[in-house]
């Protein structure tokens, strides 16, 4: 076999090898499009998804229900409440609910990804379920209806009916066939047939939990305390349990993986969603919910023995609850300025008699310094010397200033002094006055003298002074006469 017959075997067995593949592709196609059809037939009623509605459960639930309100129950719980016949009817009744929330929800999603076709902006318009739901019932393929529509009215306000108005004559859908408007319109009922169930058992669990544990009932409502009695596994175990663990009941445990954990709120059971902790603010509703689950405790502890039926204790609990919570959201009050306090400093002698007076007439301000100080608004002094800006004289040698007057002495204080002392006064007053500099000496007017032989020396000019005075008095005194000259 030559080559060229190798090469042409190996094209033909890859010709007949991409031509297995091409069919089993096709097959595989064809077999995934028959699934999904098969799927989109089997969806094509809200029934197959949503299947709580034809459950046994809830006929049976709904039918015990419509049997006991038939029959009024006038008396209290005697005895343990786990024996009561319609515990255990409010218990499922109460866990019936929650699906029943859940069956809503795949029901509104189930209409909006239908609906879309028709009016896909009406999703973001109106958010809520059965809201949706309603107005979905209310239109169908002809969307003129949402002007001026008295339903619309009682389910939406007035400024959204006008947006989805207005949105609706602009929008992009497409008309709906007759078979997918019966199939839409089916899963609008299913919804608000169980949205009324749901509202039947929320009246049944209030009016017998008035019976069973009404001061619970009162503190966080009759839905709320049935969960927890459920959930607890009676009320005598929930008397039993203290109130920390009472607040983690019906907490959910999610362990997201790779998921955000912002919005992840531990420690969340019951009573944090009851409708009086989400009525606080969101930053105090985990002490609220601390707080709840306290008093919830002690409620629960009076229900159990079957006392103050009429709910006085839950009615008491309840007002603390709003005090406290009223006090936490009080505002901060408004911070006082007070004066700085006296300095502790040591209390200064305060002496007084003939010394002190003294004192302060030997340092009192004089007249001559009072009129210095004294100045006329509105007029520019001069300066007194020319070199320091707003130093004057003030009023002192001013015309109309009238005579300046020395200090005054009283002469029942007026120092007596020695005669030496008088003496001495004198003598100062001859050698220069009374100024602590006596006189001015080779320029001076200290005891240091520059002379041409030593330079600095320590003289004394008082003796100065009286040598001097002595050559005076000898020399040219007016009864001195001639001295005698000795001659060499």
């Amino acid at each position: 076999m030559s080559l060229a017959d190798e090469l042409l075997a190996d094209l033909e067995e890859a010709g007949e090898a991409e031509d297995d593949q091409m069919l089993h592709q096709d097959n595989t196609v064809q077999e995934v499009d028959d699934v999904t059809t098969d799927i989109e037939t089997h969806l094509q009623s809200v029934r197959s998804i949503a299947k709580l509605r034809d459950s046994e459960q809830l006929e049976r639930v709904m039918k015990e229900i419509e049997d006991r309100c038939q029959a009024d129950r006038k008396e209290g719980v005697v005895g343990p409440v786990e024996a009561d016949p319609e515990y255990q009817l409010i218990v499922e009744a109460n866990n019936l609910a929650v699906e029943i929330d859940n069956e809503i929800s795949i029901i509104h999603k189930f209409t909006r990804d239908k609906y879309s076709k028709r009016f896909p902006e009406l999703e973001s318009l109106v958010p809520g379920a059965l809201e949706y739901v309603s107005t979905v019932k209310e239109l169908g393929n002809d969307l003129d209806k949402a002007k001026n529509n008295e339903t619309l009215l009682q389910l939406l306000t007035p400024a959204t009916i006008m947006v989805v108005s207005v949105t609706a004559s602009t929008t992009q859908g497409h008309l709906l066939s007759q078979d997918e408007l019966s199939i839409i319109f089916e899963a609008c009922d299913m919804a608000m047939e169980l949205d009324n169930y749901k509202l039947q058992i929320y009246n049944y669990v209030e009016s017998r939990m008035s019976f069973i544990a009404p001061n619970l009932s009162v503190i966080v409502g009759a839905s709320t305390a049935a969960k927890i009695m459920g959930v607890a596994g009676g009320l005598t175990n929930l008397s039993k349990m203290p109130a920390c663990n009472v607040l983690l009941l019906g907490a959910q445990k999610k362990t997201l993986s790779g998921f955000s954990t912002t919005a992840i709120m531990p420690h969340t059971g019951f009573i944090y969603f009851s409708s009086i902790v989400q009525n606080t603010p969101t930053d105090l509703r985990r002490k609220a919910a601390r707080l709840v689950a306290a008093k919830c405790t002690l409620a629960a502890r009076v229900d159990s023995f079957h006392e103050y039926i009429d709910g006085r204790i839950g009615n008491n609990l309840r007002e603390e609850i709003e005090r406290a919570l009223d006090k936490l959201q009080e505002p901060p009050p408004v911070k006082q300025v007070k004066p700085l306090p006296a300095p502790i400093d040591q209390a200064k002698k305060k002496r007084g008699g003939r010394r002190v007076r003294k004192m302060k007439e030997r340092y009192a301000i004089t007249e001559l310094r009072k009129q210095a100080n004294r100045m006329n608004f509105g007029e520019i002094e001069e300066d007194a010397y020319q070199e320091d800006l707003g130093f004057s004289m003030g009023q002192v040698g001013k015309s109309g200033t009238g005579r300046i007057r020395g200090p005054q002495v009283d002469e029942k204080t007026k120092v007596r002094i020695s005669k030496t002392l008088q003496k001495n006064l004198q003598k100062q007053q001859v050698y220069g006055g009374s100024t602590s500099v006596r006189r001015h000496v080779s320029g001076t007017a200290s005891s240091v003298a520059f002379t041409p032989l030593q330079g600095l020396e320590i003289v004394n000019p008082q003796a100065a002074e009286k040598k001097l005075s002595e050559g005076n008095v000898k020399y040219f005194s007016n009864t001195a006469g001639f001295l005698r000259v000795q001659k060499e």
